[in-house]
Parts: structure tokens; C-alpha cells; sequence
């Protein structure tokens, strides 16, 4: 089986992207064969700085790599140094009609936030679909927010496979719906463009004022809270404390006795914890960037075997070759 997963350095990475995708895609690494890319080609939809997406490309290897990821059980590279991506993104974006890409919800919700629609965010999902089909992927992990992608992958898959012959392998979606999205501080999906994201590797101080600074409602620490559950404090602690100590946290909560005061002092120490082990790692890292870019360049190399194999599958399909 081979899985395949890909994020975007379009930012400080942050706690949503660990839990919905990275944390997921580590643990896949023992089930498969697992392919992993950091999508910079995607990240020139909305980010226009180049110095900024090479600093939160190396970023986003320094934090994928400290966070587990083992480039010896698992591909690793950036999206640009597998070109063949893009000459599939044509081949099948000739079989992909305007009506699946316009029901995209992705594009839909960024060009209402205001962003300028322009070709690559109305063709991001025909370029997603070829970093999928490119590598014979079997089983891509994504939020649930994500699954229409993998969906229309499937369906640009199968046109293929209908109009020139068997070629395509048809991907699966793996969704953990109890990860699938992170609240973020306001209470929405925890993403970049909200700017309510816990980031995993952020300063100290930094991230206890945002977490101490989450908005509560005006009961008293005595007063019950019984839609404990649905606290954002709450949610966040479920996934950076003890199972145990995250249930009795809520309970008290919930019966009333504990204040929000409190319970984010609580959260902070969980968060400040959790990742404590992949800070240390992060700073090793950081101090051997010959390693990191090393590690880089051997899974191009890796990803290319297996990129020109499909491709030119796919080019003597449709008779390019």
C-alpha cells in the first residue's frame, strides 16, 4: 500500500496542521509505503514573497522532521524538485470538467474571503490530483475539509481511465474524524488565513498570552458548565493532555469549581509539554541544515524514480509517446 500526503509552506505551521495531517501521516509510515511532499508549487496561489516560501519551506521540513517523521521509513521532498507533477496536471486537466472544478468548496471559500481568483487557485485541485495519481497512490490522509479533493481525484482518475485505457490508480481517503478539525482560538477551524492558530514550535510567551487570552462567557469558576464539551479550551486539552486528565478536567468543568483561569494555565502546560521532545529535536535540526537539505534531495531523487515510471504510463496512454 502506498499513502501519500503533502502540506503547504505557506506559513508558520500550527497545531491544527500536526493533528489533522502530520501526526497521522507519522503514524501511516508503519502501515506502507508512505510518500511525503511539502507543496510549494501549491503554496504560489497565495503566497508571493519568494524568500518567504524558501524560509517556510526548510520551516516546514525542520518541523516535519522533528515531529517524527523517519526519512528512512518514508519519502520525503518538496513538490518543485519532482517537475514530471506539472506535465500530469496538463495531461489530465484536459479531462477535467470546468463544473467539478467550479464546485470546488476550497476555491469557492477563499475567492468569498476576498482572495483574487486566479488560474492556480481554480486549478489547484487538478494540480492536487497529480500529486496524488503521479505516485500510484492507495490511501491519502486528509481533514474532512479536505476530502472533496481527494473525491474529484478520483473522479479525474476514473475519466482518464475511461477515455485512454486502465493507467491511473484510484485513490482512497482516510479521515479520523475525531482529529479532522482543530478548533482554532475563536472557535473556527484552526487555519492560517483566521489567524487563531496555536503554532507548534511558537515562543513562550507568545503562545501562553494567545492561550490565556481565548474568550470565555461570564459564568463564575463555581458556577456548572454543562456544554463543557463544546469549551475551546477544552477541545485543545483533549488533544495535549492525558486522556485521563483531559476527562477530569472537563468534569470539573462541567460540575463547576474550576475557572477559566485555570483551565487555560492547564492547557498551556499540556500544549508547552506535549511538544517539548520535538522542540529539542527541532534545534538540532536547525543546527545541521546539511542533513536537512540532504534529506531533501535523496527523496527527490527517490520520488522521480516512481514519478517517471506513471508518467510515461500516462503519456504513451493518451499517445504522447
Amino acid at each position: 500500500m502506498r499513502i501519500l500526503s503533502g502540506i503547504q509552506p505557506s506559513g508558520t505551521l500550527h497545531i491544527g496542521n500536526y493533528f489533522g495531517m502530520m501526526k497521522p501521516a507519522i503514524e501511516l509510515q508503519e502501515r506502507g509505503e508512505a510518500y511525503y511532499f511539502i507543496a510549494d508549487y501549491h503554496s504560489m496561489t497565495s503566497l508571493f514573497d519568494p524568500e518567504q516560501r524558501r524560509q517556510n519551506t526548510l520551516g516546514v521540513a525542520l518541523d516535519f522532521l522533528a515531529c517524527g517523521l523517519d526519512p528512512k521509513r518514508s519519502v520525503f521532498w518538496r513538490q518543485s524538485d519532482v517537475a514530471e507533477v506539472t506535465e500530469l496536471t496538463w495531461i489530465i486537466g484536459t479531462l477535467t470538467p470546468m463544473g467539478l472544478l467550479e464546485r470546488a468548496h476550497s476555491y469557492k471559500d477563499k475567492t468569498a474571503r476576498g482572495i483574487s481568483p486566479n488560474f492556480g487557485l481554480f486549478a489547484y485541485p487538478v494540480l492536487m490530483a497529480a500529486d496524488i495519481l503521479l505516485f500510484d497512490s492507495n490511501l491519502v490522509p486528509v481533514g474532512r475539509d479536505q476530502k472533496q479533493h481527494v473525491e474529484m481525484t478520483r473522479d479525474i482518475a476514473i475519466k482518464f481511465n475511461q477515455a485512454y485505457g486502465e493507467t491511473l490508480v484510484v485513490p482512497e481517503p482516510e479521515i479520523r474524524d475525531e482529529t479532522a478539525i482543530v478548533p482554532g482560538l475563536d472557535g473556527q477551524k484552526m487555519s492560517k488565513s483566521y489567524g487563531n492558530t496555536v503554532e507548534i514550535f511558537g515562543d513562550e510567551k507568545a503562545i501562553r498570552k494567545k492561550i490565556m487570552g481565548i474568550k470565555m462567557d461570564s459564568r463564575t469558576p463555581a458556577e456548572p458548565k454543562p456544554n463543557a464539551d463544546q469549551n475551546i479550551a477544552i477541545q485543545l486539552l483533549k488533544l495535549v493532555a492525558p486522556a485521563e486528565v483531559a476527562r477530569e478536567t472537563e468534569e470539573r468543568l462541567r460540575a463547576g469549581g474550576l475557572g477559566y483561569g485555570d483551565l487555560k494555565k492547564a492547557l498551556f502546560e499540556h500544549y508547552w509539554s506535549f511538544f517539548a521532545p520535538a522542540r529539542a529535536k527541532r534545534a538540532e535540526l536547525a543546527a545541521n541544515l546539511d542533513y536537512v537539505n540532504g534529506v531533501l534531495r535523496d527523496g527527490a531523487e527517490r520520488a522521480r524514480a516512481t514519478a517517471t515510471v506513471v508518467l510515461e504510463r500516462a503519456r504513451r496512454a493518451c499517445g504522447l509517446a
